[in-house]
């Protein structure tokens, strides 16, 4: 990645801080709908996609929540909600539009070098579990977005779809699991850089790399002015600009709190990191071919979900289990231990202590994570793949999670686990604040900015540029059938994800 400033300005129409698959797909979206638009980027570190968006940072599922169980909850009556589920799904149905028009108009030349055909799972064990899932299994297929999701309580079937799940299992012990053949891995960083290599060769876009936000504030005229600093040179120089994107992952809090908007008031947050066990073993990385997510520890949040992962990073097939949670006061994988007592103010204090107060079983969820030892990471393994060896796996640091903490009228402050927009009242400034499922939902998150921010989203002329990217916008793929089986054949062609196998699904 280069860091030419041929379009160097000191006033671009718009500012996006952070260089993560976020600011990639907000900056790429209004080069496409406005290709006389300026853009200046500013990462703090020396490349993109350094924190969450890097594939060693994240789960890289494809969130479509196929196999993620924290998205299906069971209510008090026994009765499993979909409703996120389905909101989920759809979202990555609208990412995959967006991604297949990048490769048709030649931005990614390779599908695969970026997304790849990978069976979702969910596994369970116990009696309790296994009715869940079977629960879960018959709420989900009701909708068309599940269709063809598999269900077994066969062990001799589920070997088949995972063997190094089943060997050396307890005979007598119940399991079940579901299959979702159309299931993905995603390595956001490849899609990322490849937006931002897209970017940088655009009139009016300059990335700036090792380029840091010191300070940002509104002028009287409206427009925002903001410091940056070379990291380098140690030099600030002053931005002004009409609209702001912030979208630093964790480090987006801190900023917002500068920017001062009312609408930002009250929020916090609560790190999280994590590590993850790496197999280093061929043989065993070439005999598993799913991503199977298990049901959470109580406590835990959802990040901490528990995947034995296959996962394509840079052309090479790894095998992946965790992630195992635990605590840092950085808000990002490479901030400061300052982070989280420095975004501490007094309009968030009461939110974040009532936060705390009412998540104690979090608290201790993340101690006991802390102070594990390899045996009992080991111990966790083992859950899903009985015959494991210490030997065979190597201890990896995942990446940093800032879950969102908000002002609630009934007890003062919630821990939020999912992402949070926060608009200017003008429309000025944009930051998006927590973690999971993120990434994959990019470009709805990213469409729903636009048309909060930019007055120019009603124009028809913008209308009819969304719905060239995006060919279902305005609709709804959750709601209409026929156009999600439709758009789903027409993106597994387009990114070389099976198409004819897809198309024998939909047409059974």
């Amino acid at each position: 990645m280069n860091t030419k400033k041929s379009s160097k300005t000191t006033s671009p129409d718009v500012v996006l801080i952070g260089a993560g698959i976020m600011s990639a797909t907000l900056g790429v979206l209004l080069k496409k709908l406005n290709p006389a638009i300026t853009i200046s980027i500013y990462e703090r570190l020396d490349r993109v996609t350094a924190e969450s968006s890097d594939p060693w940072n994240n789960a890289g599922t494809g969130h479509s929540a196929f196999c993620e169980l924290n998205y299906t909850p069971e209510l008090p009556d026994g009765s499993v909600e979909t409703k996120k589920a389905v909101k989920i799904a759809e979202s990555f149905e609208v990412s995959k539009e967006f991604w297949a028009y990048l490769v048709e108009n030649g931005v990614i030349d390779t599908p695969e070098s970026f997304i790849n055909k990978i069976p979702h799972m969910s596994f369970v064990w116990g009696e309790e579990n296994v009715n869940y899932l079977r629960k879960r299994h018959a709420a989900l297929t009701k909708h068309h977005l599940f269709k063809g999701m598999e269900y077994s309580e066969d062990k001799n079937e589920i070997s088949s779809w995972v063997p190094i799940v089943m060997e050396g299992r307890d005979a007598q012990e119940k399991v079940a699991a579901t299959r979702m053949d159309l299931g993905t891995d995603v390595n956001f960083g490849a899609l990322t850089k490849f937006m931002f290599d897209y970017l940088e060769k655009q009139n009016g876009v300059a990335l700036y790399l090792n380029h840091e936000v010191d300070d940002i504030d509104q002028l009287k005229t409206g427009e925002w002015g903001i410091e940056v600093k070379d990291r380098a040179t140690r030099k600030s120089q002053k931005i002004r600009t009409k609209f702001v994107f912030i979208g630093a992952g964790g480090g987006s809090l801190p900023l917002l709190e500068k920017s001062g908007i009312p609408e930002g008031k009250g929020f916090g947050g609560f790190p999280v990191s994590g590590q993850w066990l790496v197999c280093n073993k061929p043989e065993i990385i070439e005999r598993h071919q799913a991503k199977v997510y298990g049901k959470a520890s109580v406590g835990s949040p959802p990040m901490s979900v528990p995947h034995l992962d296959t996962r394509m990073i840079n052309g090479q097939k790894a095998l992946l289990f965790g992630p195992y949670a635990g605590f840092s006061t950085k808000f990002l994988k490479n901030g400061s231990y300052m982070d989280l007592p420095l975004s501490i103010k007094l309009n968030n204090i009461r939110p974040m202590l009532a936060a705390g107060i009412h998540n104690i079983p979090l608290t201790k969820y993340l101690i006991d994570q802390v102070r594990q030892s390899p045996e009992d990471r080991l111990d966790a393994l083992k859950d899903y793949l009985p015959d494991a060896k210490l030997e065979d796996w190597t201890l990896e640091t995942a990446g940093q999670r800032v879950q969102v903490i908000k002002k609630d009228k009934k007890v003062g402050g919630v821990l939020e686990f999912g992402t949070e927009m926060v608009t200017a009242a003008d429309g000025s400034l944009a930051a998006l604040l927590g973690a999971s499922p993120g990434a994959s939902t990019s470009v709805s998150i990213m469409l729903d900015l636009i048309n909060r921010c930019f007055r120019e989203a009603k124009s028809k002329e913008w209308q009819e540029q969304f719905r060239e990217i995006i060919p279902s916008y305005g609709k709804s793929l959750a709601k209409d059938g026929e156009l999600a089986a439709k758009t789903r054949a027409r993106t597994t062609e387009v990114l070389q994800l099976n198409a004819s196998q897809l198309e024998e699904e939909i047409t059974a």
